[in-house]
């Protein structure tokens, strides 16, 4: 086992939060959720910005907040709202927000700073809104596993490409190709 491993399996989020899987949020929500390919996954590297989730089964959806509301991901039908930052800290910083805690999902940024085999470490880059529930803040380090990777930031596809192989665009071919079905 390697080193990221034993810290990720050391680690552990206040209130039942856990790093959300989006290879199964994928399997689960089909088109609606996309997430990068593994042929994409396989070129991350330390400096690269990709987004997470952590949410708790310990809350549930707010019935008052969730009516008539669709996912801004997906746009399905939320089963519990889920609080987004579109951009990291560093990349549009925006003062910090005082919303109070409700128990809900977040998306957020991390910067990758390491990775060995499919583990990687890195700072959080978002001020989040629901610290005060998962003690994850603005700065932490946190361990996570490329299932957990639902987006990669925008400004590092082009870097991405540039480095494949012809093997690798073919995959990444063949994945579009299967996408505009």
């Amino acid at each position: 086992m390697n080193q990221l491993h034993a810290i990720f399996n050391e680690q552990q989020f206040a209130n039942e939060y856990e790093l959300a899987n989006g290879v199964e949020l994928h399997r689960e929500n089909g088109s609606r959720f996309q997430i990068p390919p593994d042929v994409i996954k396989r070129h991350l590297t330390a400096g690269q910005f990709v987004e997470l989730r952590i949410d708790s089964p310990r809350f549930s959806i707010h019935e008052e907040d969730a009516v008539n509301c669709s996912c801004p991901n997906c746009d399905g039908e939320f089963s519990k709202p889920i609080l987004r930052h579109e951009q990291p800290a560093t990349l549009a910083p925006l003062p910090k927000q005082e919303v109070p805690s409700r128990g809900w999902g977040e998306d957020f940024w991390v910067k990758i700073e390491d990775q060995v085999d499919d583990y990687f470490i890195g700072p959080v880059d978002n001020h989040l809104v629901e610290s005060r529930l998962h003690d994850i803040s603005l700065g932490d380090q946190i361990v996570f596993h490329r299932d957990h990777i639902l987006a990669l930031h925008p400004i590092h596809r082009s870097e991405i490409v540039s480095r494949m192989d012809a093997s690798d665009l073919k995959e990444l071919a063949t994945w579009l190709g299967e996408m505009n079905r």
